[in-house]
């Protein structure tokens, strides 16, 4: 069976899809693109994917679109190791887990990284430039005119922090008794899908937010580092310090980007 995967190697939703891949050992031929050169907005790529984002997982020809639909999508075709809990309670649990992390931290993270490092591709372009950039994202259009050529405001960013920090709360008390996942000792899908948003929020020094006074999330977060499928879903390229090593990127540097 033939895998295709269309992502970006930085991106936290490509990378809860390549985990997925790696957990289950399946190989997949991928298509790296560059956000710069907008290799996701063209006509070939709106063709599988009309929404102009990544990941696109392309199946024997069949593209499946939306990261969290992928995931549970290469679970259910490929059982084996089973990353999807067995019973109709711990489904739902699972689930619930994976519906607020696409409503609340996957959106919460993109504005201190677009901040940070992403709006550096926007800055010397015009009014009319960016516009034009704005409109040719069929879902983010109005996440870009928020921002503007100037990022998104310190109130932005404060209600992102706050957002992450309710969501490493909530963890810290799903992991409270002790247990290695957060649906008890059966690691599943959930672990998979937050686990780069922390990884990325870690790249941009705020490590602070769970090792200063969450240790079961730290622990926890250990464990899923140390897993060979997330090494192999994080090769070279897949974090932001590692592409842009000039802009004192990594653990700690919040203070210095203050």
């Amino acid at each position: 069976m033939a895998l295709e995967l269309y992502n970006f190697p930085a991106s936290t939703c490509s990378l809860k899809v390549r985990i997925c891949l790696a957990e289950k050992q399946l190989e997949w031929l991928d298509h790296s693109f560059k956000p710069s050169e907008n290799e996701h907005l063209t006509p070939e790529y709106l063709e599988i994917n009309p929404n102009g984002v990544v990941p696109t997982l392309v199946h024997d020809g069949v593209p499946i679109v939306d990261s969290s639909v992928i995931v549970e999508y290469l679970d259910e075709v490929f059982p084996k190791p089973r990353l999807t809990p067995n019973d109709p309670v711990g489904r739902s649990r699972m689930r619930a887990w994976l519906r607020y992390f696409e409503e609340k931290p996957t959106p919460a993270v993109r504005y201190p990284t677009f901040n940070r490092i992403l709006i550096r591709n926007y800055q010397h372009l015009s009014i009319e430039g960016f516009e034009n950039e704005a409109k040719m994202r069929p879902l983010k259009s109005d996440f870009y005119r928020r921002m503007g050529r100037e990022g998104f405001s310190e109130g932005d960013i404060d209600e992102a922090i706050r957002i992450i920090q309710q969501t490493v709360d909530r963890m810290e008390k799903a992991l409270f008794e002790g247990s290695s996942w957060l649906l008890g000792e059966t690691y599943t899908l959930a672990d998979i899908c937050v686990a780069p948003l922390i990884d990325r929020m870690e790249d941009l020094g705020y490590e602070g937010l769970w090792e200063d006074n969450y240790p079961n999330v730290t622990r926890w977060f250990k464990r899923m580092k140390s897993r060979p499928a997330y090494s192999k879903a994080y090769y070279h390229g897949s974090r932001y310090s590692e592409i842009f090593p000039d802009i004192g990127l990594g653990r700690s540097t919040t203070e210095k980007a203050c």
